[in-house]
């Protein structure tokens, strides 16, 4: 049976998990409260008028369903969600830089103005600049390539687009929109800012397969600024099919899609009190842009765990959200104070990006304040001053995630002009933002009680050293014949899919709808996810965020068939 790009599982299967939800949730499914596919269950106010501390346990940490579904996509380990006990050290993995940043410069005359002396606290002036400012990296299956949207130049500021066939060789091609250039949205005289590239693989009209989300200002300064939305059969002929009501009270306002709840959520830039974010969800993208700001929410800011230089309070420059899996992840560009730059000469900040997680798509977990894609120490480098996140989160090639931003060394301390901004790129293993570890001695972790109705087990795991085996527990903490710890056969791999067996069992199948446990035991290794799937290839049906070559759309339907060879 082919599957739709949103089909989380087959109908039937999907049924059941909507049943085994209502029966083991702890409140039921059956009034207006909605249950989410992981077991957790909304309040009625919603979204929260309380806005997300991310200090504080998220509601669903405090008070996990009873019973966790995980048909939807493969089981991280970011948080304490799914886990009962353990005696593993979580350890928080960075991405890394690639060594042929950055992969796009600014080489052309629209991209590439003759820099201006820039005063403290200007940040107005000429820019030779090719960055995402959020904008979009997006793989195209139906193209075979991967496309970017990047916001080239100073003001007027033009939308380009670059492509690429394999994420690390880009060029810009001569299109028809503006005469030998690659600019798909020109200004004409205004300024823009904020945009967002969404390539909606399950839109049914091929008008609507592009989606982009723009703040302009119009006129002289930033008082008169909307939110603009575009359709676009090609990701290069862009028509506008709404505009804000209002005035926009602040200029980094961007788009992501929430596939969970089929909604698209506005991450609100709030300028009152510092730069911080409000929260507004809408089904309808037309709708949604218009009445941008009207049914606004706070939603989070910086706080007091975000690393502060010069004594300066950190603020929330940017979130950009997407699906990953069972996940919805955001990049918080974090805007901080930095003993770098000469205080007297220029504005003292720089902004990295830190990543959260939330299970509800509302309420965040931040438990690692370390910048997750990091500015450089050396202020000839691409990135050296400025990283902020691209449109889409990540792309998935293989084991790899692809991390595409924005960089810039945007005030040296050498000089009074304004520094190039880039696009550049960056790695991390594929599931491979958490691990639990364990040394020679060996550690376990034992699940809270989890339901599925699929009958293949799978791991992300690197234990080549050691080995991992695997065992399943009833809901008397009993070992389930033959899930026995000795009947598993020893995983000793380095491998983000790796199947996991017993002796005398061909599959899960028998253990389809009930609740049961699961008990990893673990020797000089790291694991980093776990799923259970109907297909043998190890299809997680979980989101991929921006695509990645091998894959047919938004969910994994393909497992080891969708890696690249």
């Amino acid at each position: 049976m082919k599957l739709e790009p949103e089909t989380r599982t087959k109908p039937f299967l999907f049924l059941m998990s909507v049943i085994l939800v209502t029966l083991f949730s702890p409140v039921s499914s059956l009034g207006t409260d909605p249950v989410l596919y992981n077991g957790i269950v909304l309040p009625d106010d919603w979204p929260p008028s309380e806005k997300s501390d991310p200090r504080a346990p998220a509601p669903y940490l405090s008070s996990p369903p009873q019973v966790i579904p995980i048909d939807a996509g493969r089981q991280l380990f970011v948080d304490d969600f799914l886990i009962e006990s353990t005696s593993c050290r979580r350890t928080f993995h960075r991405a890394e830089n690639y060594a042929g940043n950055p992969v796009l410069r600014p080489d052309k005359t629209w991209e590439n103005p003759k820099p201006s002396p820039q005063q403290r606290g200007d940040i107005g002036g000429l820019v030779a600049r090719t960055a995402p400012f959020s904008d979009g990296v997006w793989y195209d299956p139906e193209d075979g390539l991967f496309k970017m949207w990047y916001m080239a130049g100073s003001y007027p500021r033009e939308t380009c687009y670059a492509a690429s066939r394999d994420g690390l060789h880009w060029h810009k091609p001569v299109l028809d929109v503006v005469n030998g250039t690659n600019i798909v949205l020109p200004t004409d005289g205004d300024r823009r800012d904020a945009n967002t590239v969404w390539l909606d693989l399950n839109e049914k009209d091929p008008r609507r397969r592009y989606k982009m989300w723009q703040v302009m200002h119009y006129g002289k300064g930033m008082s008169d600024s909307r939110l603009n939305y575009y359709i676009s059969a090609d990701g290069i002929h862009w028509s506008r099919e709404a505009v804000s009501d209002k005035h926009l009270r602040g200029e980094r306002t961007t788009v992501f899609y929430n596939p969970f709840r089929k909604v698209w959520v506005y991450s609100i830039r709030n300028n009152s009190g510092g730069r911080h974010r409000d929260y507004q969800e809408d089904a309808d993208p037309r709708r949604g842009t218009r009445e941008v700001e009207k049914h606004a929410t706070p939603w989070v800011c910086a706080d007091s765990l975000d690393l502060r230089l010069q004594g300066v309070a950190c603020q929330l420059y940017n979130l950009d959200g997407f699906a990953y899996e069972s996940l919805i992840l955001g990049l918080f560009s974090i805007w901080r104070g930095d003993p770098r730059i000469d205080p007297e000469g220029m504005p003292k900040y720089y902004t990295d990006v830190c990543i959260g997680y939330s299970r509800d798509g509302f309420h965040w977990t931040r438990p690692d304040r370390q910048p997750f894609c990091a500015t450089s120490n050396d202020e000839k480098e691409w990135n050296w001053n400025d990283v902020q996140s691209a449109g889409g989160g990540c792309l998935v090639v293989g084991d790899r995630l692809y991390f595409y931003l924005s960089g810039a060394a945007a005030r040296t301390s050498a000089s009074s002009l304004v520094g190039p901004g880039y696009a550049g790129l960056m790695f991390l293993r594929r599931d491979g933002f958490a691990s639990l570890d364990a040394g020679e001695e060996g550690g376990w972790l034992t699940t809270r009680p989890v339901v599925f109705t699929g009958k293949y087990m799978f791991v992300n795991v690197d234990c080549e050293e050691g080995e991992l085996q695997v065992e399943i527990l009833d809901g008397r903490n009993e070992v389930i014949a033959p899930y026995t710890r000795n009947n598993c056969i020893p995983i000793k791999t380095d491998k983000t899919l790796q199947a996991v067996e017993w002796k005398g069992a061909n599959d899960l199948s028998r253990l389809s709808g009930k609740a049961v446990k699961f008990r990893f035991h673990l020797t000089h290794g790291n694991l980093y996810a776990f799923w259970v799937t109907q297909e043998a290839n190890g299809a997680s049906f979980g989101y991929v965020a921006a695509g990645g070559p091998g894959l047919q759309g938004h969910v994994d339907t393909l497992g080891a068939d969708g890696y690249p060879e």
